[in-house]
This record gives structure tokens, C-alpha cells and sequence, in this order.
């Protein structure tokens, strides 16, 4: 039997209330992971704790807005409490902040912060209280940031989110470099378009054949695809590989170039 290394490990997820942070969540909680999930919504936020909390692990639920700089040392904090120590954050929170796509050109100066605060600037945040709290405490610990496929190809009407996204790449790098002499791994991970309950209502049935035929693997993401391969980098499957992106798609970066209408 492949022992992952990962029994009595103490996890933050962030993001972790629906879609692909629950599922991280689960999928460590599986693997012998204590977990501290973090969302804003406190409703969802405690199902997902819940959950995770009837595999038999230790689970710990945050409900904090992360667009708030001090918010990110905060619930590092609180993690280390409960947990009693930090040794694996996923930094999954990153949307379009509630905006729509649009041309670049129509992505005024609010459109901009807005949707590079809640991808890059919360990644900067919680990667540097979570890097703080492992060297702290002597951790050889784990980060892994949840980038976007988006980073691989031009995001035409997602210009803000692409760019975001992919400082968060080249963040990862510069961020492995440094904390890798402390034994602290750095990686991201990037998912295709993902099937959330909420990307699933936004979708016609006629756009998912469409994307679906245009992918190698021919399937669309699920939430437990990204999951797995966090577990895998945050394990000792992947206790040499730091400073990397990568993809779990279908192989979708291999075949668009623009999004469908």
C-alpha cells in the first residue's frame, strides 16, 4: 500500500465552501488531513465542514471576506489555533468578482482592482501569512495556488483575469525559489472549464457539446479532477516538484485558442 504521507497533516483550504475548494477539502480530509476550510459564505462554508468532519478528521470552519489584506494573517492564525500548526494551504479563491467578460477595452479602472484584487492580491496575501506561519514554526510545508487555464492561452474578455492569474504563476516560481532552501514547496495547478453547479447554470447544453468535442480526453472537468492532483503535489507522490504549473484540462490547452459563443 502507497502511504501519501499525509495522516495528522494540517490543511487550509480556501474557497472551500462549494465547486473545487469543497472537494479539495474532502479529498485531503480522505487522505488523513485535518482541515481548516475558509469562505465568505458561512451557510455552505458549514455544510462543507460538516462533511469533511464525518470522514473522522478534525475540520474547522473560517467564514472570512478575503479582499481584506489583514483578513489572510487572520485566518492563518486561527488555523494554527485550532489545528495546531499549518502544514498544507491551498489558495483556491479567484473569480471575475462579479463581473461579466468583457473586451479590454470596456474593463474600466473598477473592473480592473476588481477582478485582480480577488485573484492576485489574495493570492499574495494568504501565500505570505502562510509562508510566515511554516518558517515560523520550522514547517517544511506546502503551498499550492490555484491558477486558471486561461494562463496558457490568450483570454480574450478575460484580459484582467488572465494577467491575474498568471502573476500568480510567476509568483509561484519566485515563491518556491526563496522558501525552497526552508524545504517549503511552492506549486499551482490549473483546471479546465470546470463543472461547478454554478458554471453548469451558466452554460447552455449546446456550449458544453461544443467545448467537450473541441477537448482531447473528450470530458469536462469535475471538481474532483483538480482535487486529485492537489493531493498528489501536497503528498510525498510529489515531494520533488516545486515551482510548476500544472494542468489538469483534458488537454483543452492543447486545442483553443478562443472561447466558444
Amino acid at each position: 500500500m502507497i502511504n501519501l504521507g499525509l495522516e495528522g497533516q494540517r490543511a487550509l483550504v480556501t474557497g472551500a465552501a462549494v465547486g473545487i475548494g469543497r472537494s479539495v477539502a474532502m479529498w485531503l480530509a480522505d487522505a488523513g488531513c485535518d482541515v481548516a476550510l475558509v469562505d465568505k459564505d458561512a451557510e455552505s462554508l458549514e455544510q462543507a465542514c460538516a462533511e469533511v468532519a464525518a470522514t473522522g478528521r478534525k475540520a474547522h470552519a473560517i467564514a472570512i471576506d478575503l479582499r481584506d489584506e489583514a483578513s489572510a494573517a487572520q485566518l492563518v492564525d486561527d488555523t494554527v489555533a485550532a489545528l495546531g500548526g499549518l502544514d498544507i494551504a491551498v489558495n483556491n479563491v479567484g473569480s471575475l468578482g462579479g463581473r461579466e467578460p468583457a473586451a479590454f477595452i470596456d474593463q474600466d479602472a473598477d473592473y480592473l482592482h476588481d477582478v485582480v484584487a480577488q485573484n492576485l492580491f489574495v493570492t499574495v496575501w494568504c501565500c505570505r501569512a502562510e509562508a510566515r506561519a511554516m518558517l515560523a514554526a520550522k514547517t517544511a510545508g506546502v503551498i499550492v495556488n490555484v491558477s486558471s487555464g486561461e494562463t496558457t492561452r490568450p483570454a480574450v474578455d478575460l484580459a484582467a483575469y488572465g494577467a491575474a492569474k498568471a502573476a500568480i504563476n510567476h509568483l509561484t516560481q519566485t515563491l518556491a525559489t526563496e522558501l525552497g532552501p526552508h524545504g517549503i514547496r511552492v506549486n499551482a495547478v490549473a483546471p479546465g472549464t470546470t463543472l461547478t453547479p454554478t458554471v453548469r447554470d451558466a452554460l447552455s447544453d449546446d456550449y458544453v457539446a461544443r467545448l467537450v468535442e473541441s477537448i482531447p480526453l473528450q470530458r469536462m472537468n469535475e471538481p474532483d479532477d483538480l482535487a486529485r492532483l492537489v493531493v498528489a503535489l501536497a503528498s510525498d507522490l510529489g515531494r520533488g516538484v516545486t515551482g510548476q504549473l500544472v494542468l489538469s484540462d483534458n488537454g483543452a490547452h492543447l486545442s483553443r485558442n478562443r472561447p466558444f459563443r
